[in-house]
């Protein structure tokens, strides 16, 4: 029979790991409806609007640095709106998005920025820190 030591610096470790998976940090992330959308704006949230195809590798590169920033305590009040560029064109068109791998932020109603086909994340970073201006 085996028999378990108890450890205290392990229990900590255990204990705090528990309290921050429940503190939550993450923007909240959503698929797009117009209806939520322009609540969060009425609102004031800071928002991203992520076009993104399934099939498309820039968009597949922007997930981890996306993910990464969604993760951050700064984007914890960010909104993030998924748009699916091959199945929801009336949002495309009615974001002015040409093409996928587009990324638009508000603050509220206010648009402050946008990119096409960005992979460098240090410029995903600063675009999406200007929804929280």
């Amino acid at each position: 029979m085996r028999t378990f030591k108890f450890v205290p610096t392990m229990f900590a470790a255990l204990s705090l790991s528990a309290m921050a998976s429940s503190v939550s940090w993450a923007a909240t992330e959503t698929v797009f409806t117009q209806t939520a959308f322009t609540t969060a704006q009425h609102e004031g949230k800071p928002i991203l609007v992520d076009i993104s195809a399934t099939w498309c590798p820039t968009c597949a590169a922007q997930k981890p640095i996306l993910s990464q920033l969604f993760s951050e305590p700064a984007n914890k009040d960010l909104v993030v709106y998924h748009v699916d560029f091959d199945s929801q064109k009336d949002v495309v068109r009615a974001m002015g998005a040409r093409m996928q791998s587009t990324l638009i932020v508000f603050h509220g109603g206010a648009e402050k920025g946008r990119s096409t086909g960005d992979t460098d994340a240090t410029s995903i970073k600063a675009l999406v820190s200007k929804a929280n201006q």
